[in-house]
């Protein structure tokens, strides 16, 4: 079987460079999907895509397009995520915390439930700043996500 690929929905995402580092440790290709603005990579390992501003959910939609299961997929959009879950592939939020068939359920219902209170004026939708600890738990979270996808490619 192939290696498996990371695939990240780059626009917005702040943990580009903790996603090449680990990439590069256990020889992985990544796949940077955004609307533009990304900077290219002289790394062959490290892939951009450039999907067109048209569609709101163009990047997501070509990620689900390509990515297959035991791929890797980098996103904080649940539905995303769901998708991605879907296919049999392995997510990762920005923060380090797993997508899975058993939690994705959850995470669609929180999703929901904040949109409804932040359109009924009921919560201002104030989301929690971006913390060095994310970025520590992404790191390990990816690391340990990315062997266990190779194994199960072997």
């Amino acid at each position: 079987m192939e290696q498996p690929i990371i695939y990240v929905d780059a626009d917005a995402c702040p943990v580009k460079a903790e996603v090449e580092k680990v990439a590069e440790r256990l020889g992985l290709v990544v796949t940077f999907v955004s609307n533009g603005g990304l900077r290219p990579s002289r790394d062959p390992m490290i892939r951009h895509v450039v999907v067109p501003k048209t569609a709101a959910d163009a990047a997501d939609d070509w990620i689900v397009e390509n990515a297959k299961a035991n791929d890797i997929v980098i996103t904080a959009d649940i539905p995303l995520a769901a998708r991605a879950v879907a296919l049999g592939a392995y997510v990762l939020g920005p923060t380090g915390k797993p997508f899975t068939p058993e939690t994705i359920g959850m995470a669609v219902a929180m999703r929901d439930l904040k949109q409804h209170l932040r359109e009924t004026g009921e919560s201002k939708g104030y989301n929690a700043g971006f913390t060095p600890a994310d970025r520590s738990r992404f790191l390990g979270a990816l690391d340990q996500m990315a062997r266990k996808a190779i194994k199960a490619t072997e």
